[in-house]
C-alpha cells in the first residue's frame, strides 16, 4: 500500500471471536502483561471482577461480549501495516471512530518519518459493563531508530451513541490541569522520568482507564516523558484523588470498569447525529471567544515566529506567558522532529501551530506535487503530537503562486504573509527588532519574526511590554482573521491578493 498516494486500506474479513478466545486475542493480551481468567464470581449476580495489576487498565476478556468481531487489515508497500481491532454489536460509532483513527494514525507516521518502517496495530478490551464499553489499542511502529509502543484508549457510551477520548473521562480542561499536577507529583521520584514534559492536552492523556480497585491509571507512550529505553511509564492517581475531577460519564465509566458482565450485550441505540457540543478536555481552540478583533475600538496584534522551534523558544514561551499574550508559531519539518517536546507546550499553553513546510524551500520553484511533500509531513507531525488540524501555512520567503495557492487549499491551509517584517534575520539586533515593530504596529498586523535566532528572543520581553503599553493585545493569526479561506492569501486583517516584498530568510 502506497500512503503517499493516499489508496485506501485494504481491510480484511470480519472474523467472529468465538466463545473460546482466538490465539490471536490471547497474545494481544499478553503483550500487555496482564493474563485473563474467571475472576470471583460475584454473589447473586453474573458480574465478575475485572483482571489487572494495580498499575495497569483493567482487562476483561472478549469472550465476555456475545456477538464480537475483529477487523483486520494488511498491507507491505511503502511500509508494513498489519492493524486489528474489534467490531462490537451495537457500537457501530465505535467501530468506525477506531477504524478511521488506525488508518490515520498508520498515514501519519509514514508522512512524518521518510525512514518508516512499520505500523501494527493490536488490541484488548479494558470495560464491557453497565452499556460502555472501553478499547485499549496497542500502537507498535518502527523506523531506523528502533521500535516504539504507545497505547491509545477509546471509550463508548451505549445510553448515548457517543464515542469518547480518554480526557472526556474528566469534567474539563480545569480537571485535566489538575490531573497533569497529580501525575507530576506522583512521577517525580520515578527514575528517568522528566515530568517536564507532561502536559495537560489530548494526545498526552490519550490512554486514561482505571485499576480493578478504581483508581485511574494514565498510560504515557515510550519515548514521551522519559528515554525509550525506559519503556512505559504508568502513573497511578488514588480514586478518592481523582473522583472529583471526573465527568459523569467518568463516574459510570469508573464504576463500569470494577466489573465484568459475561454474555455482555450493548442496547440499540440510534446515534446522535453531529459532533458533540462539549469541547473536550486536551484540545485548545485557535480563538478566545472572550476577544473580538473586528470590534472597531480593539487593538488585536500578532506575533508570528517562523522556522522553530529553537533552542531558546522555552524562553520565548516564558515571555509570551508572563504577559499572557498568544502568537502564531510557523514550524519547519527537522526541528520540529528535534523538539517535540517545545511543541507539546506551545499548543498546551493556547498558542496557534501552523505549517512552514518541511525545509523551506521556495515553493514557485518547485511544482504542486513537491509543494505537498513540504506541506504533508510538517501537517502529520504536529497532527500525531497535539491532535490539532493545522489550518495555516506561511510559504517560505514569502514566495506563492496559484499552483502553491492550489496545493494549500487541497490541504485546507490558508496562506499567511504578514505586514511587519523585523528583519530579525538579516541584523541580529534585538533593538532593532523592538524599534522595527513598534514604528509599523498598528491594529490588524501581523509580525514576521523568527525563534531560531537568540537577538529575537532577547528582543521579546521589551517588545510586549511596549506593545502592552500601547494597549495591543497579542494574539493568534486566527483570533485576528477570524475564519479564513483555504488557499486564499492573508497580510494582515484582511484578504490580500498581493506578493509581500521582504523575503523571509
Amino acid at each position: 500500500m502506497s500512503f503517499r498516494a493516499r489508496t485506501p486500506m485494504v481491510t480484511g474479513p470480519r472474523t467472529t471471536l468465538p466463545y473460546l478466545a482466538p490465539t490471536a486475542a490471547i497474545v494481544t493480551l499478553a503483550l500487555v502483561g496482564c493474563s485473563v481468567g474467571e475472576g470471583d464470581q460475584s454473589s447473586g449476580t453474573d458480574t465478575v471482577k475485572p483482571e489487572g495489576e494495580p498499575d495497569q487498565l483493567t482487562v476483561v476478556s472478549p469472550e465476555n461480549v456475545a456477538g464480537i468481531d475483529e477487523v483486520t487489515t494488511s498491507e507491505d508497500d511503502d511500509i508494513l501495516v498489519e492493524t486489528a481491532h474489534p467490531d462490537i454489536p451495537n457500537a457501530d460509532p465505535l467501530t468506525e471512530r477506531l477504524s478511521s483513527t488506525i488508518e490515520r494514525e498508520a498515514r501519519d507516521f509514514a508522512d512524518a518519518y521518510p525512514d518508516a518502517t512499520a505500523f501494527t496495530v493490536d488490541w484488548n478490551l479494558s470495560v464491557a459493563a453497565d452499556d460502555i464499553v472501553a478499547v485499549r489499542l496497542t500502537r507498535t511502529e518502527e523506523n531506523s531508530e528502533g521500535e516504539r509502543t504507545g497505547h491509545a484508549t477509546y471509550w463508548y457510551d451505549a445510553t448515548t451513541g457517543e464515542t469518547a477520548y480518554s480526557t472526556e473521562l474528566l469534567a474539563g480542561q480545569e480537571e485535566l490541569d489538575t490531573l497533569n499536577d497529580l501525575v507530576s507529583e506522583a512521577l517525580q521520584d520515578q527514575e528517568d522520568v522528566d515530568t517536564a514534559k507532561l502536559y495537560p492536552i489530548m494526545r498526552v492523556y490519550e490512554s486514561l482507564g482505571f485499576n480493578p480497585d478504581g483508581d485511574l491509571v494514565a498510560e504515557f507512550d515510550q519515548g514521551e516523558v522519559a528515554p525509550p529505553e525506559a519503556g512505559q511509564v504508568n502513573a497511578v492517581i488514588d480514586q478518592e484523588d481523582v473522583e472529583p475531577l471526573l465527568s459523569q460519564f467518568g463516574e459510570r465509566a469508573q464504576t463500569a470498569a470494577t466489573v465484568v458482565t459475561e454474555n455482555f450485550e450493548l442496547p440499540e441505540v440510534n446515534p446522535k447525529s453531529g459532533a458533540s457540543d462539549e469541547s473536550v478536555p486536551g484540545v485548545f481552540p485557535v480563538r478566545d471567544d472572550d476577544t473580538d478583533c473586528s470590534a472597531t475600538e480593539s487593538k488585536c496584534i500578532a506575533l508570528t515566529f517562523d522556522d522553530g522551534p529553537g533552542g531558546r523558544t522555552p524562553e520565548l514561551l516564558d515571555a509570551l506567558a508572563e504577559h499572557d499574550a498568544k502568537a502564531t508559531f510557523f514550524v519547519t519539518g527537522e526541528p520540529l522532529r528535534e523538539n517535540l517536546d517545545i511543541l507539546r507546550r506551545e499548543y498546551a499553553e493556547g498558542h496557534q501551530i501552523a505549517n512552514h513546510t518541511e525545509a523551506h524551500p521556495n515553493l514557485t520553484t518547485i511544482g504542486s506535487g513537491a509543494v505537498a511533500d513540504e506541506l504533508i509531513p510538517v501537517n502529520a507531525l504536529v497532527r500525531r503530537e497535539t491532535g490539532h488540524e493545522m489550518t495555516l501555512m506561511r510559504p517560505p520567503f514569502g514566495a506563492t503562486d496559484d499552483e502553491s495557492a492550489k496545493v494549500s487549499e487541497e490541504l485546507g491551509l490558508a496562506e499567511i504573509l504578514w505586514s511587519v517584517d523585523t528583519n530579525d534575520w538579516r541584523h541580529r539586533d534585538s533593538g532593532k527588532v523592538t524599534k522595527h515593530t513598534m514604528e509599523q504596529a498598528k491594529p490588524g498586523a501581523i509580525v514576521l519574526m523568527h525563534d531560531i535566532h537568540g537577538s529575537t528572543i532577547d528582543a521579546v520581553p521589551e517588545l510586549l511590554e511596549k506593545l502592552e503599553e500601547e494597549g495591543f493585545t497579542m494574539v493568534t493569526v486566527s483570533q485576528l482573521l477570524g475564519e479564513t479561506e483555504p488557499g486564499e492569501r492573508y497580510r494582515d486583517g484582511h484578504p490580500d491578493e498581493e506578493d509581500v516584498d521582504e523575503e523571509d530568510k
